[in-house]
């Protein structure tokens, strides 16, 4: 059973990350920590709260993160392409029922630093900027040697970026987090676009999970049909946030490279992640991927509705 913490800007591919770390009877999800990105963070906490009622896993507990990028000094507000890509809300042009589940006291950079002081037997997915992340190392230094996993949806090695030629959208909005979490110690697997943009998520599996007839098929379709509308169009869209959770689960799927990764941090390439010098700590990047295989497990999320 594979133990699991999710780090989230919960928009909706997020949605359907979360789909699979909670419906999957191989995952034991231990909590879902929100940042910014897609959305608020405000956004992000509200979407999480109610997508895990939809899934009826309100046993799930949902932890507030930072709102802004590490030197920010305003919260974050998501440009015009997010907004589209998302929906208003980020969650494409529904509105979710609303869960009655209220989000935990304790912030979720400090249940990030509770779980990783007391346990190294989970993996931390985070498919949003590394902010959360990277305050915990800021503020606890010696978690730079956590024996745990990390797998994060962010980067491109050797593609183009999203946002520009140079930075995928998570690496984007917060640079310097990034950096400091790929140059930190930690054993990390980056899922950047050079996997993510390999594999497809098709009108055809909107429709299956719409044909089960349950609330929850239908919301996910409603969100994934928006989502391929609003990304490539036609009948297709790419597997960026669910690919961390896929990898997570059945790494065999990837074959990674292992490098020294930095993030640029200033000038016109900012946000870029490229190889490191010599001597920094060796990150995952995932490189090539198994597309029938990712592509039959998204298939079988229909399965659990």
């Amino acid at each position: 059973m594979l133990k699991l913490i999710l780090d989230e800007d919960t928009g909706i591919d997020d949605a359907i990350a979360l789909t699979i770390a909670a419906r999957d009877k191989d995952i034991e999800l231990l909590g879902v920590t929100c940042t910014y990105g897609n959305v608020t963070v405000d956004e992000s906490v509200r979407n999480t709260l109610d997508m895990l009622s939809v899934l009826k896993r309100d046993d799930v507990k949902v932890y507030r993160g930072r709102d802004r990028a590490l030197f920010s000094s305003s919260p974050y507000s998501p440009h015009v392409a997010g907004r589209r890509i998302h929906g208003p809300k980020g969650t494409g042009d529904i509105v979710l029922p609303q869960s009655r589940q209220k989000e935990e006291v304790m912030d979720g950079v400090e249940y990030l630093k509770t779980m990783m002081e007391s346990r190294s037997d989970f993996t931390l997915v985070t498919t949003g900027p590394l902010t959360n992340l990277a305050s915990v190392l800021l503020e606890e230094p010696q978690l730079s040697s956590w024996k745990g996993k990390v797998v994060s949806m962010i980067g491109a090695f050797e593609r183009r970026g999203n946002v520009n030629e140079f930075a995928e959208a998570n690496s984007f909005k917060d640079p310097e987090a990034a950096k400091i979490v790929f140059e930190s110690g930690l054993d990390i697997t980056m899922i950047g676009l050079d996997v993510t943009e390999k594999t497809r998520l098709y009108k055809r599996n909107a429709d299956e999970w719409r044909e089960s007839g349950s609330e929850e098929g239908r919301i996910l379709s409603s969100l994934l049909s928006y989502y391929i509308d609003n990304t490539l169009g036609g009948d297709e869209t790419y597997v960026h946030d669910p690919s961390a959770v896929i990898y997570a689960l059945h790494s065999s799927y990837f074959t990674t490279l292992s490098t020294p990764i930095t993030v640029v941090t200033e000038g016109r390439e900012r946000g870029r992640t490229i190889k490191g010098r010599k001597g920094l700590h060796r990150s995952s990047v995932a490189m090539e991927v198994e597309r029938d295989k990712v592509e039959a497990f998204l298939s079988s999320i229909k399965n659990y509705f």
